[in-house]
């Protein structure tokens, strides 16, 4: 049994899909998330950048007493995951990307990945040999702008999406499950769509019961939600993301103190 809460970061509030996903599994633990919204967005960015990061990320978390981390964002998986499971040794470190690869390691089939241009220059999913990969970053602006349905969102899906043929597609961004279901019209209802945050909740579900690290409590659990910039919009798309009204819990922090 261990309290101690789970600790979640992002590089924005995509992240909290993925928050949403280990509420449904794990309603019990306690969660500290840390959305970097000041430095936003990662995709962009270069490699030791992203890496400088999420690292400082990991230590505002561990300052936290948290009793292990979460990398909800796949940019940071790609580039920095191995890099900061090196580096901080000493927790459990689950990213986004790694519960993929594990849940389909055995997979031959034709395997689509959508995400930032970050993620896909990455090659961090070439191990797959029948893959198709293609960079949407126009997505994350659009839902952030509330424009999840109706014929701008459709264009725009139809742009990217209309030439993918495929038996699995990777939404390998924490804001596509949010337009899931205008993906899945333009590659096809026989194409699987696999959301990372289910994997990501399954493995850090089974890492908790095997460790005997899970809350014990019987009541939900806590949860604090830090920020590096906010505004109301934040505030609006972050109940988008996590499914819940907020209700004042986002607390901005300085990136100094990060």
């Amino acid at each position: 049994m261990d309290k101690r809460p789970i600790g979640v970061f992002d590089s924005g509030l995509g992240g909290l899909t993925v928050v949403k996903e280990i509420i449904k599994l794990l309603p019990y633990e306690n969660i500290i998330y840390l959305g970097d919204t000041a430095r936003v967005p990662y995709g962009t960015r270069g490699v030791e950048t992203i890496r400088k990061f999420s690292e400082e990320n990991v230590k505002f978390l561990l300052k936290k007493n948290v009793k292990c981390i979460v990398i909800a964002c796949h940019t940071s998986s790609a580039v920095a995951g191995k890099f900061l499971k090196d580096e901080f040794k000493k927790i459990p470190i689950f990213d986004v990307v790694s519960s993929v690869l594990n849940g389909l390691d055995d997979y031959k089939g034709k395997i689509g990945i959508i995400g930032t241009r970050a993620l896909v220059r990455s090659g961090v999913y070439l191990k797959f040999k029948n893959i198709v990969q293609k960079a949407c970053p126009l997505f994350v602006s659009f839902i952030e702008e509330g424009e999840i349905k109706g014929d701008l969102i459709d264009r725009l899906a139809e742009k990217y999406l209309r030439k993918i043929k495929v038996e699995k597609l990777v939404l390998a961004c924490t804001h596509y499950p949010i337009i899931e279901r205008i993906i899945q019209r333009q590659v096809g209802k026989k194409a699987q769509l696999i959301n990372p945050g289910v994997a990501l909740a399954n493995d850090l579900k089974k890492h908790l019961e095997k460790e005997n690290f899970l809350n014990g409590s019987k009541s939900n659990g806590k949860r604090e939600f830090f920020v590096t910039d906010l505004n109301d919009r934040f505030i609006q798309v972050a109940e988008m993301f996590l499914g819940e009204k907020l209700d004042g819990r986002i607390e901005k922090v300085s990136i100094d103190k990060i």
